[in-house]
């Protein structure tokens, strides 16, 4: 009984997914949708009906044919029309006669129906047979006549064909589609006629077909395209349209469109605490988002209660200055305006001074005028140049806001700041990683970024990857310090503002180099033509300038005269563990050959020597026919890789003695491209020196090299050239030098 019950319950909670979108009541003969959704044939007819397709409203057969339909429902046409078998129609369409279904006679395309499916509101294209071609959905049928009887249970099945009142039916008819008594079945199938051949079924609200039916040749489908996504016939497979297709018997597709969908029920179902929990999280979060757009709104409000405040005491700043100023100017104007009132005859100024001059006493009429005639000058002055002293215009108190009405239109909500791009040229590790991003243009400011890291190559860890993180970074730059080395870091970078945190960057990947970094300075004591060498003030880049020595040299060389060499070394000799560093070549250099050597090797070839004895002579690390003399399981004390003309040699020695680090690296004694910067990674205890890309750490070239005292950085030169270290990312550590037996902290 719970057992029942439960069903009972999860068929009822499972009403939603039985309504059509369209009329939202129980589905009657859903068809399927080349979306995957599913409408009533009957809805779908109509909304075909009101887009302007007429005619395309499926396969007439489908059409209620039972005892009980009424004539409204049926077309008179429909007893008298006689359909033509499906493999004669089949002739006709490939012979050209006749009309597809919709498409008007003479038509040069076919017309192609549009169908807006109202579950994922996009257009579906139907093809040029509209609801003719699509599926039933039988299994959707079934389901909703289960849920039917489940949730009517005790509900009578009436017959449709007795008078009222109807008696309870006792058998189904498929073919007639209707539901019978006992007498009405045996009247509606006489004896001795075609219809006494009907088998009769259980009492049932849907009749449905006993298989699922091909929609173009109607018969039963009995295969399924992969390609075409969709379920086929016999006909259907050997036709044209599916030549080359993936099909499959449906039995197979059944078994695995079964298994995926249990497997992926029993996931759900065995995980019903988390979605539980994740459910509870959205409530949380429904009521998180009710509560903060409510803030939200108070806070808004508040902003703009705020500057109408603010426009409000300005409003009464702004009318009290106007109102001063008015005041001023009235009195100015009352002053004037009363002043040439006394001018007028018999008033004022004139009377008093007509008074006076009937003053006969001399002195007493001195006395009195002398005033007097000063107040009649002015007087007759302001007459005579008449202006009034104030202007009547406030032209000065007009507001000028063009550009706050600008501002207060674009008032909008602030927004996050886009996705950050990092800029890979300038982005690089080497003793640490620098990355370097901006913002995309139009993009909303940050206030801070949040840049994320994590190591690829690292072991795995149960649960997500995590990733490490430096908060709140200034600027568009943040240096990482203490990367792993032989290591590929992943990096991102989103920005942050007011509004919140913004889109990650996208991911960038590099790699850090293979062995610690080794800080070093170039030393220019070393080298037989030191003139002719130019070192930095920073010690970090050296360029060689060929000048009239070497040209005279060249001018000798029919003679016996040899090329000279110019060597610079390195500051720092290494005596144990691994090393690397990396430098630029000039592409415009002559010859160039970076590399290491014994130190004490390199000051007995290079000081003071003299010109090079033979163009066949080379410090290279048996690269050439220089090493001769050498034993076979000697190492050579030095190793060099040749650079010239913006291309990296790989002599004819480097099979003996180098061992590409690359699967599909170039074959010995060619040349490739010379990278933007070369790097080189020296192994003590193994006695190996490997050259590399070091801006994708591709290998290069691997050489043998004798470690049996300290080693250091050399670099040659043959005419013009030019090298230079590459800088490092952090700060300079504190070093110990070693070169020339004496010991000193820089």
């Amino acid at each position: 009984m719970a057992a029942k019950r439960g069903t009972k319950t999860s068929m009822k909670n499972m009403e939603k997914e039985l309504l059509c979108p369209v009329c939202q009541e129980m589905y009657k003969q859903p068809l399927v949708l080349p979306c995957t959704h599913n409408v009533c044939q009957a809805c779908a007819r109509e909304v075909l009906g009101q887009q302007g397709y007429v005619g395309h409203g499926g396969d007439p057969s489908s059409e209620p044919t039972s005892p009980a339909s009424t004539p409204s429902t049926r077309s008179p046409r429909l007893s008298r029309r006689t359909l033509p078998k499906p493999d004669r129609l089949d002739r006709l369409l490939k012979s050209g006669f006749g009309t597809y279904p919709g498409r008007k006679r003479g038509a040069l395309q076919p017309q192609v129906i549009s169908f807006p499916c109202p579950a994922c509101q996009g257009d579906v294209e139907l093809g040029e047979r509209g609801l003719a071609g699509l599926f039933r959905n039988l299994t959707l049928e079934r389901v909703v006549e289960r849920y039917r009887q489940s949730v009517s249970v005790g509900g009578a099945i009436l017959c449709q064909l007795c008078k009222p009142p109807p008696l309870e039916a006792t058998k189904g008819c498929t073919e007639c589609r209707a539901t019978f008594c006992n007498e009405c079945f045996k009247l509606f199938h006489p004896w001795g006629t075609q219809k006494a051949q009907h088998e009769p079924t259980l009492p049932t609200l849907s009749f449905r077909p006993k298989g699922l039916m091909c929609p173009d040749h109607k018969e039963e489908v009995t295969h399924y395209c992969k390609t075409c996504q969709r379920l086929v016939c016999q006909l259907c497979r050997v036709r044209r349209t599916h030549s080359g297709h993936k099909i499959t018997p449906v039995l197979s597709a059944y078994q695995a469109l079964k298994d995926k969908l249990t497997k992926s029920l029993t996931y759900i179902l065995g995980n019903q605490d988390t979605v539980q929990t994740q459910i509870c999280e959205l409530e949380e979060t429904v009521r998180h988002t009710e509560v903060s757009g409510q803030q939200a709104k108070e806070e808004v409000s508040q902003l703009v209660r705020g500057l109408g405040a603010v426009l409000e005491e300005k409003r009464a700043s702004l009318l009290q200055a106007i109102e001063e100023c008015q005041q001023e100017r009235l009195a100015r104007l009352g002053a004037q305006l009363q002043e040439h009132r006394s001018l007028l005859d018999g008033s004022g100024l004139v009377g008093y001074a007509q008074e006076v001059l009937k003053e006969t006493d001399q002195p007493c009429f001195v006395q009195a005028a002398k005033q007097l005639h000063n107040r009649i000058a002015r007087a007759t002055e302001a007459l005579q140049m008449f202006r009034p002293a104030a202007s009547s215009s406030f032209r000065h108190c007009q507001l000028d806001v063009g550009r706050e009405m600008k501002l207060l239109t674009e008032l909008n909500f602030l927004r996050v700041p886009e996705a950050p791009v990092i800029d890979t040229q300038r982005t690089f590790a080497y003793d640490q990683i620098f990355l370097c991003w901006r913002l995309p243009p139009h993009s909303p400011p940050a206030w801070h970024y949040t840049v994320e890291f994590r190591r690829t190559d690292a072991p795995a860890q149960p649960g997500p990857a995590r990733w490490q993180r430096r908060e709140e970074v200034r600027g568009t730059s943040a240096l990482l310090e203490n990367p792993d080395t032989g290591s590929v870091y992943v990096l991102r970078v989103r920005g942050c503002n007011k509004a919140g945190f913004g889109e990650y960057s996208e991911d960038v990947h590099l790699h850090t180099p293979p062995a610690p970094v080794l800080h070093f300075f170039l030393d220019g004591r070393w080298g037989t033509s030191r003139e002719r060498l130019a070192i930095s003030k920073d010690q970090r880049a050296v360029r060689s300038v060929p000048g009239l020595p070497l040209l005279l040299a060249a001018e000798r060389l029919l003679t016996g005269c040899h090329l000279s060499v110019d060597v610079v070394l390195g500051d720092v000799a290494v005596t144990q563990g691994r090393s690397y560093w990396a430098c630029a070549v000039d592409p415009a250099s002559y010859l160039v050959k970076v590399g290491v050597g014994l130190e004490s090797k390199l000051q007995e070839s290079f000081q003071g020597a003299p010109d090079v004895i033979s163009p066949r002579y080379d410090p290279d690390s048996g690269h050439d026919s220089g090493a001769e003399d050498a034993t076979v399981e000697a190492s050579p004390p030095f190793a060099f890789l040749t650079v010239g003309m913006g291309k990296v040699l790989l002599g004819p020695g480097a099979s003996s003695h180098a061992g590409l680090t690359g699967r599909d690296g170039p074959a010995a004694g060619c040349t490739v491209p010379l990278p933007p910067r070369l790097g080189i990674c020296l192994d003590y205890e193994r006695g190996r020196v490997s050259f590399l890309d070091a801006v994708s750490f591709r290998g290069l070239l691997e050489c043998p090299l004798d470690c049996s005292g300290p080693v250091c950085p050399a670099f040659c030169f043959i005419g013009g050239g030019a090298v230079q270290l590459q800088e490092p990312v952090g700060t300079k550590p504190e070093r110990k030098v070693t070169i020339g037996g004496f010991a000193k902290l820089d």
